[in-house]
């Protein structure tokens, strides 16, 4: 059996998140922190911008700061700590 690689095992791990825990189960904090080590392991190096409505400012402001909070880690590293939050919110289901 050959061993995924890291790029294989963050794919799964979003399927696993979009497929098998439901969004209301998952706390608002872990939200934002899956939802910035998501961006930075995709989006590693650009800048933010948000073009939406002045209802969202709150959420989005929540987001970019959640983010720039990760932006010290590599892609790498940002799609290892995605992937063991939700290998451990899977684990904690069962």
């Amino acid at each position: 059996m050959s061993e995924l690689s890291l790029d294989e095992r963050f794919k799964e791990a979003i399927r696993i998140a979009n497929e098998q825990i439901p969004k209301t189960s998952v706390p608002q904090d872990v939200q934002l922190v899956l939802y910035a080590y998501y961006k930075q392991a995709l989006s590693e190096n650009i800048s933010y911008s948000h073009h939406g409505y002045e209802s969202d400012e709150l959420i989005t402001a929540f987001k970019q700061n959640a983010w720039m909070q990760v932006r010290h880690l590599s892609a790498d590293e940002a799609k290892e700590k995605y992937i063991e939050i939700i290998h451990q919110m899977l684990k904690d289901r069962q």
